[in-house]
């Protein structure tokens, strides 16, 4: 097999990202997990039975809500009562049965109060011969939400952007969510008791703790008042929150324990795509590992670190030779100190251009699978040992967008930034490290 060559850096970089998302495509999971039968629905490797009169009602959140939302539709068939899911982006033409509710992320908005009320309805409707498929994927938790008490919108909204802005991770993040919304950390799941609760979801969160993925609505949040507390003192959030949010989570309980009879599948994580990823480069012609799918930590860290290993890759065939492909996933954050425009993915590949600054035929490819990094229309970037001289080249300088937390900007300028638009998927971040040999 001929070696991968340095002009074709661009085929190969499409290349991966398509067997990626292709690999954790939400219709096609839904498809291998869900099956209907005359008298029961089975679900991963369990299944529940149907009596004559049994209803299946349809509820779930996510960014790939609607292509799972349509899978299980079609996969239901006459069965499915109703359903409701909260999406980005209601479809055209989606099925008639489903309301489809516009939400906000990643701030919850008025269309996210209004699924959680739609759903909280129609869920009070299943009685214990029925069955609630919930479908759950990543964004769930700013577009499907219930407030607690006297917690309003403007107090969500607000306390998301702070842990937003503040370098939490996402667990940390859903962590205190759930101690201010009603439908989190199981509270779907009580919604429908005594109905029998099926969960199949897609795990945006690294290690795929299946009671952070969106917050967990089918999940029993399994964390205490302390548990929220610290998260927020560690990261010094405490005394900047609105007054009904810290009286919130002075209380000693958010919810009571759920009750609903069911299971959850965890159908696509990011580990299914870094392995599609890895299996189209050797089919190219890379030495290829997956390094981790665990990856955490501020993004530029992580970059800089990226760049490092190509760099060993090249001096020293460490830990493969070239020509090599690196996959890692998961997810980083970005402490905001700047008032520029980026996203994790976007000044992690920054930081790596840096790092990568004068080292030939070394590139770093960063993305977000579901099309959306931060608030720009990029979903990550595609950099290089040329891409500073780039940015000097326009008067750019790299060192002071990353500072001021700027990277789109820079990125965007030359050309670097990776537009695919939603996916219609979401399992973390992919980090690709293509390494060619000095000669081409």
């Amino acid at each position: 097999m001929t070696a991968p060559r340095w002009p074709d850096r661009p085929r190969h970089v499409q290349a991966l990202i398509e067997s990626a998302l292709q690999a954790v495509d939400p219709s096609a999971a839904v498809r291998r997990q869900l099956r209907l039968e005359t008298d029961r629905l089975v679900a991963g490797e369990q299944a529940v039975g149907l009596a004559p009169e049994a209803k299946i009602y349809l509820a779930g959140a996510g960014k790939a809500g609607v292509p799972m939302g349509r899978a299980a539709a079609e996969i239901l068939g006459d069965r499915l009562a109703g359903g409701v899911m909260a999406v980005p982006q209601a479809p055209a033409d989606g099925d008639r049965r489903i309301e489809w509710i516009e939400a906000g992320h990643p701030l919850p908005n008025e269309g996210s109060i209004r699924a959680g009320k739609a759903i909280e309805a129609l869920l009070g409707q299943a009685q214990a011969a029925d069955v609630v498929l919930a479908l759950i994927s990543g964004g769930g938790s700013a577009l499907l939400e219930l407030p607690v008490g006297q917690v309003t919108l403007a107090d969500l909204q607000t306390t998301n952007q702070l842990l937003l802005r503040s370098g939490a991770n996402i667990e940390q993040i859903n962590l205190v969510r759930q101690r201010l919304s009603r439908i989190k950390g199981g509270g779907l799941a009580r919604m429908a008791g005594p109905a029998t609760v099926v969960s199949l979801i897609l795990s945006d969160v690294v290690g795929n703790p299946l009671d952070k993925i969106a917050s967990g609505p089918t999940v029993p949040g399994r964390h205490s008042r302390e548990d929220a507390q610290a998260v927020l003192d560690q990261l010094e959030l405490t005394g900047e929150l609105p007054a009904t949010v810290r009286a919130q989570l002075d209380l000693a309980s958010a919810q009571p324990p759920t009750e609903a009879r069911g299971w959850q599948v965890l159908i696509g994580d990011n580990r299914l795509a870094a392995e599609a990823a890895a299996e189209r480069a050797r089919s190219l012609g890379f030495q290829t590992a997956v390094l981790t799918n665990q990856l955490e930590g501020e993004a530029a860290y992580v970059g800089y670190l990226v760049a490092a290993l190509a760099k060993s890759v090249q001096r020293h065939a460490d830990p493969v030779p070239a020509p090599a492909c690196l996959i890692l996933g998961g997810e980083t954050t970005v402490t905001v100190r700047g008032d520029g425009l980026g996203g994790r993915n976007q000044e992690l590949a920054l930081a790596a251009a840096i790092g990568l600054d004068g080292w030939p035929n070394l590139a770093v490819a960063t993305l977000a699978t579901d099309g959306v990094d931060g608030p720009t229309p990029a979903a990550g970037a595609v950099v290089s040992g040329d891409t500073v001289a780039q940015a000097h080249e326009l008067g750019l300088d790299p060192e002071a967008a990353l500072q001021t937390n700027d990277s789109h900007t820079l990125l965007h300028a030359i050309g670097a930034d990776l537009l695919l638009g939603p996916t219609g998927t979401n399992v973390n971040d992919l980090i690709f490290v293509l390494v060619y040999p000095t000669g081409d």
